[in-house]
C-alpha cells in the first residue's frame, strides 16, 4: 500500500537524518565523510516522504483511511529505533557515532509538524519491541535472506 511505503520512508528518514548527523562527527574521517553526503540525501527523502504524508493524511476519505490504517502497523515498531544496546555503547565510547535514544527528539521534531499538517494524531509510546535490533527474527526472515543470498549462493566469488 502506498500509505505504508510513505509512511515508513517518513519514519525512516526523519530516524536517518539526525544518524547520519551524528555519524558526520566522527572519529572516522571515511565514515564521517560519507555520513556528511547522506545526510544532504536525507533530506530529500524526508521532504518527499512528507509531502506525500501531508497528502494522503489530509487528502480524501480514502486516503486518510489507508494513511492511519500504515500508522497502527507502523506505530508500534518505531520505538525501536531509540533503543541503546552495546553496539551504541561501543559506538559513543570510541568516538564513531551517536547512541540511538538521542535520535529520538530530533526524530519527533521532524515527524510531529508532517503529522499536525497531515491531521493525523501522533500515538502514544508503544511498549513492543520486535527484538530485530538484536537479531531475533520472525519465521518471515527465513525465506528472506534466502532470497537475498541467492545470487551470491550461484555464484560464489562473484565481483560486480
Amino acid at each position: 500500500d502506498f500509505a505504508d511505503t510513505q509512511l515508513r520512508c517518513l519514519f525512516i528518514a526523519a530516524w536517518l537524518l539526525p544518524l547520519w548527523q551524528g555519524l558526520a562527527a566522527s572519529r572516522d574521517d571515511a565514515l564521517a565523510a560519507i555520513a556528511g553526503k547522506a545526510a544532504k540525501e536525507t533530506r530529500y527523502h524526508l521532504a518527499h516522504a512528507a509531502d506525500w504524508v501531508v497528502r494522503l493524511g489530509d487528502g480524501s476519505e480514502e486516503s486518510t483511511r489507508r494513511m492511519r490504517a500504515a500508522l497502527a502497523r507502523a506505530w508500534p515498531y518505531v520505538a525501536e529505533f531509540f533503543d541503546d544496546d552495546e553496539v551504541d555503547a561501543s559506538a559513543v565510547d570510541t568516538g564513531l557515532g551517536p547512541r540511538s535514544s538521542t535520535l529520538q527528539a530530533p526524530w519527533l521534531q521532524a515527524v510531529r509538524p508532517v503529522f499536525d499538517d497531515a491531521q493525523l494524531a501522533l500515538p502514544a509510546p508503544s511498549a513492543f519491541r520486535s527484538h530485530g535490533k538484536r537479531g531475533v527474527h520472525s519465521e518471515h526472515m527465513g525465506p528472506l535472506l534466502a532470497e537475498m543470498q541467492s545470487l551470491q549462493r550461484a555464484f560464489p566469488g562473484g565481483v560486480w
